[in-house]
């Protein structure tokens, strides 16, 4: 068994923090489940989109840590939607429901690339104040299967899973990392035939990112220098849609830091949510600042050099 699953941390977390389930769409089979948590006051959270193969709980450590800081954090797990208009839609409904006017997103994997999807898709009336895009990417041609985009939905829940599993890593990796392998796998087991035919199909389907419509939203490009699902090219064409943002650089951490490199995620995080403290868009209680904002310059010495 997974050494995560079974870890004290998970644990707490599966114990302390409900799971809701919210219908937004006239279809009730379309379910968004999510993870609310920290302070309700704050209007303008943080919100954790999961790739192909993740649910909503695979961002457990960023909710343990950050809401400990006083962040109000949202993690989710998407409806089947089969593309991108329809679950931009979908989103700004939950938002609508949720009563939130604007909100930050971290992306990763194909999260990223729905966030980048939703700010373009509401950009004449923004709800997107930030951005933050781990291992992510801006055009689905990449994965050169736009071809069998439109025939995912045919195939059986073993295929498609063979197909997500051919990104995992297959060479040597560290302990931390073999677990958050071991945890992911273990969480696309958890997923039904639809629901990953549904996900490979937002991901693979022929789409781009419009850079102009959303070229003034603050934006954090996370990524790691080690062996991942995305190529050299991939990561290339991100800096250059987006040459102003901040640059979060892991040395390791695959396909899931958020997992096996929490503490540095989670202080880029804080580092990226810090030029918002103060303003109405913060994301953080107020009278938590102070103390929060320490700890981070504290931590931020150490690895200042390699976010510019």
């Amino acid at each position: 068994m997974g050494e995560i699953k079974v870890s004290p941390d998970y644990n707490w977390f599966r114990s302390t923090v409900p799971l809701k389930k919210i219908i937004v769409d006239d279809d009730d089979s379309k379910i968004w489940s999510l993870y609310d948590a920290g302070p309700r006051n704050i209007r303008c959270p943080l919100i954790f989109l999961p790739p192909v193969s993740g649910t909503a709980d695979v961002f457990f450590r960023q909710i343990l840590a950050l809401t400990g800081w006083g962040y109000r954090v949202i993690a989710l797990q998407y409806p089947v939607y089969w593309d991108h208009l329809e679950f931009c839609d979908g989103f700004r409904k939950l938002l609508d429901h949720l009563q939130l006017d604007k909100v930050h997103l971290f992306g990763a994997s194909l999260g990223g690339f729905l966030a980048q999807k939703f700010a373009e898709y509401t950009h004449k009336s923004p709800r997107v104040h930030s951005l933050i895009l781990c291992n992510s990417f801006s055009d689905t041609s990449i994965f050169n299967q736009t071809w069998t985009a439109n025939s995912f939905w045919l195939m059986p829940s073993f295929m498609l899973k063979k197909i997500v599993l051919g990104n995992f890593s297959s060479g040597p990796v560290d302990p931390m990392m073999a677990d958050a392998i071991d945890f992911m796998v273990d969480r696309l087991e958890s997923l039904g035939q639809s629901e990953l035919a549904s996900r490979l199909t937002l991901n693979c389907q022929n789409s781009y990112v419009e850079p102009h419509k959303i070229r003034d939203i603050p934006v954090t490009i996370m990524d790691v220098f080690d062996q991942s699902a995305l190529s050299t090219e991939a990561k290339e064409e991100m800096y250059k849609l987006y040459p102003n943002a901040r640059r979060a650089h892991l040395k390791t951490g695959g396909n899931f830091p958020y997992l096996c490199r929490s503490a540095e995620v989670n202080l880029y995080v804080q580092i990226h949510l810090l030029q918002f403290h103060g303003t109405k868009y913060a994301a953080i209680d107020p009278s938590m600042v102070s103390a929060e904002e320490l700890e981070v310059q504290k931590g931020n010495l150490g690895i200042s050099q390699e976010e510019q």
